[in-house]
């Protein structure tokens, strides 16, 4: 089937339409101002703080978005990837170097409206959507989850409204993790369960979530706590052995209540691996870390009551489908998971 938005754009289009850049409103979801480059999640100080591969993982834009509200028709877009590798072999280029739109209805609820899907790279420039029903509405346009960004447009006819959205927004929800909180296997950059959590909480969420990392390294603690945050969600047992936990997670959590003794804390569970119980070693796996992590937890929370505890069995559901792999979450199980995790943060918030 012919996809008419992907159809190149005519001269005499080009034209007529009026481009936005991004830079010159602001994106959500970034907790520090003095980067590098304008689409990073680290600050430039964070490069002498971590080891190239986390510092290089920062790069990516997960998490981020921007807003505005148009009463536009259609709707254009053109990015400059960081890196050409626009898709990998169990995640779509949708969700690793696309862009995701939403909108608000009505009734102010968050709806899907369009996904970019990149073709070439670094270079992208396509029609987002066409067709729209006439109205003003507010939209919310989302990031790469596993690439960075150079330059982001936004283009709509001349004769459309186009009002960026920058705005004083409430302190932000801190997600620190492994590459589960980063988005991977999600097959749009709004369906990671940090997005779909701050669309339901309407909340701003970092998320700073390092794929094959997120080990509770002690740098990290020390920029989390650099944060003003409403919560910490501290998700980091998928990467980490038992030792390695008894080793990082009480230093971790003993700087953060330091510096921030007021801002609420989450530990979670490591997600249960959906073919434990047909491969034994997962499951112990499973139960061996959460034991430790377990342990320093309820110490923490026998005297600090802001800090609360989510279990992993039952995070992805407890029907197998919810993955693609045994690890990652799919849709469904980032769906899943934001289910489990919204009522602790709602309580908290």
């Amino acid at each position: 089937m012919t996809d008419p938005n992907r159809a190149p754009f005519l001269a005499n289009t080009r034209d007529s339409i009026r481009w936005h850049d991004v830079r010159e409103w602001g994106v959500e979801g970034q907790g520090w101002t003095d980067n590098e480059r304008y689409y990073s999640r680290l600050p430039r100080h964070a490069r002498s703080m971590l080891d190239v591969d986390i510092w290089n993982l920062g790069q990516h834009s997960a998490g981020m978005y921007t807003e505005f509200v148009s009463d536009a028709t259609e709707i254009y877009a053109t990015w400059k990837l960081l890196s050409t590798a626009i898709a990998l072999p169990h995640m779509p280029a949708t969700s690793v170097s696309g862009i995701d739109l939403y909108a608000q209805d009505v009734d102010g609820q968050w709806k899907w409206v369009a996904v970019g899907r990149p073709e070439t790279s670094p270079d992208v420039e396509l029609l987002l959507v066409s067709g729209l029903e006439p109205g003003k509405r507010r939209y919310r346009l989302y990031l790469p989850l596993y690439n960075g960004i150079e330059q982001l447009r936004i283009g709509v006819h001349r004769d459309a409204e186009f009002v960026p959205v920058s705005t004083l927004r409430p302190k932000p929800i801190v997600v620190y993790g492994t590459s589960i909180v980063q988005g991977c296997a999600a097959s749009r950059a709004g369906m990671c369960h940090a997005a779909i959590l701050g669309r339901w909480l309407d909340r701003p969420i970092l998320n700073l979530g390092f794929s094959g990392r997120g080990k509770m390294e002690f740098a990290l603690a020390e920029l989390l706590g650099e944060l003003d945050a409403s919560v910490y969600v501290i998700d980091c047992l998928p990467n980490m052995e038992p030792e390695l936990i008894a080793e990082r997670a009480h230093p971790f959590i003993a700087y953060l209540r330091r510096t921030r003794p007021l801002v609420p804390m989450v530990l979670v569970e490591d997600r249960s691996y959906s073919n434990s119980w047909v491969v034994p070693k997962l499951g112990d796996r499973n139960r061996a870390s959460r034991d430790v992590f377990r342990r320093i937890s309820e110490s923490w929370m026998a005297t600090d009551g802001l800090v609360r505890y989510v279990p992993g069995d039952g995070l992805l559901g407890g029907d197998g489908e919810a993955t693609v792999d045994g690890s990652h979450p799919t849709d469904l199980g980032f769906m899943r998971m934001a289910e489990r995790l919204r009522p602790v943060l709602r309580a908290l918030i």
